[in-house]
């Protein structure tokens, strides 16, 4: 394929993942009613170091010596894991949660180490490049590193271009929101993440 192919088949194989929703969808909802429009492209920004780290493994064959059951069985269940407590201390600090209360606050969270923990935390994330990433890394490869270049700048940026209208949508539409429906966000999002991660768990025991 040539470079244009190669781009427009990542970034739609990349968006089509993307919007569906899981838990990095869940945590930019979230995390967008506190910290604005930069949460999507900052927690991209961790997302994407994370992914560039995987091409790097593929790419040098190391995809061998964690592609077994038990590495995989182990991530799962780390995963599943951090989505659960994530999930959890969303539902504990509830009802103290207020949009007034989250503006006024002046810590601000790692939104870029969120991206690679969120990233880690989905099993479905190893699986797939151990999978569909890892065949379509060693088919850009043989065409050359621009190739490879282009593959993965194709997939950053249709992760980085939806979630970004996500956050954008969430931090405009902040000022409109009562606690009420900025609660009822919330607890939607940690069902979201709890949901995932009895899913995942189910999946590793099956």
């Amino acid at each position: 394929m040539d470079y244009l192919s190669i781009f427009i088949v990542s970034f739609t194989i990349a968006l089509s993942g993307a919007l569906v929703p899981g838990p990095l969808l869940a945590t930019v909802i979230y995390q967008s009613t506190k910290h604005g429009f930069k949460t999507g492209p900052l927690i991209i920004l961790g997302h994407a170091i994370l992914e560039i780290a995987m091409v790097i493994i593929i790419v040098l064959g190391l995809n061998r010596f964690i592609d077994n059951a038990l590495t995989t069985k182990t991530i799962s269940l780390l995963g599943t894991f951090i989505l659960l407590i994530f999930g959890l201390n969303i539902l504990c600090n509830l009802p103290s949660m207020s949009l007034d209360l989250q503006t006024k606050q002046k810590k601000s969270s790692n939104l870029t180490l969120l991206g690679i923990t969120m990233s880690i935390a989905n099993p479905y994330w190893t699986i797939w490049w151990l999978t569909i990433g890892l065949g379509f890394v060693l088919s850009a490869q043989k065409t050359g590193f621009v190739a490879l270049g282009v593959f993965f700048l194709g997939h950053i940026t249709a992760d980085l271009g939806w979630y970004s209208i996500v956050s954008f949508t969430i931090s405009k539409g902040r000022n409109l929101l009562s606690d009420k429906i900025y609660k009822a966000i919330l607890c939607a999002c940690a069902i979201i993440l709890i949901g995932f991660a009895i899913y995942f768990s189910l999946g590793i025991f099956n």
